[in-house]
């Protein structure tokens, strides 16, 4: 029997100790504090947690990521991934948690249920100093790219409105459903 209503994860990903890592948390937590989601949607922190999160990235019909994206352009550089070109982004070797989350998206191929992917982010300009602050460059990039992930959510039937989010989960182990 197919579920009526399709679930939806919005998942950053990323290391807010240095700069522009953490750019993924940072948008959904922007997201967070700007938009109230139906039900349906769940706003999650994926962290650094890469493989751990198989478990968790697996549930949801519809999977929407943001981290940064080392694609050899300049710093703030948008781009969308879609889930047909995400095995050849391993190759890349953005970053250790990218590596290691990119593992895990190419692992749900093998399970029961996988959801439709979509990867959003930018090229980041430092990702090696110590620091919570985005660059200027990636912080201009934030509104954009939660605008390309509201975006997303439209093309799936959802339509978010400005205020907070309950349903916001901080531990990627969370599950609504217990």
């Amino acid at each position: 029997m197919e579920k009526a209503t399709k679930e939806i994860m919005v998942l950053g990903i990323g290391n807010v100790l240095f700069k522009d890592e953490g750019f993924g948390i940072h948008v959904m937590k922007r997201m967070e504090q700007m938009f109230e989601f139906p039900a349906n949607v769940q706003l999650v922190d994926g962290g650094v947690l890469g493989v751990h999160l198989l478990g968790t990235i697996s549930k949801p019909d519809h999977l929407i990521v943001i981290d940064i994206i080392r694609n050899g352009g300049q710093p703030g550089d948008m781009y969308r991934i879609e889930q047909k070109d995400i095995p050849d982004r391993i190759r890349a070797k953005n970053s250790v948690h990218q590596v290691d989350f990119l593992e895990a998206l190419t692992l749900i191929q093998a399970m029961d249920h996988q959801p439709e992917t979509v990867i959003l982010g930018v090229e980041p300009e430092d990702m090696e100093t110590l620091s919570t602050d985005l660059t200027a460059t990636a912080e201009n990039k934030v509104e954009p790219v939660i605008e390309l992930v509201l975006a997303e959510l439209e093309k799936l039937g959802v339509t978010c409105k400005k205020g907070s989010c309950e349903n916001v989960s901080c531990d990627p182990l969370y599950d609504r459903q217990n």
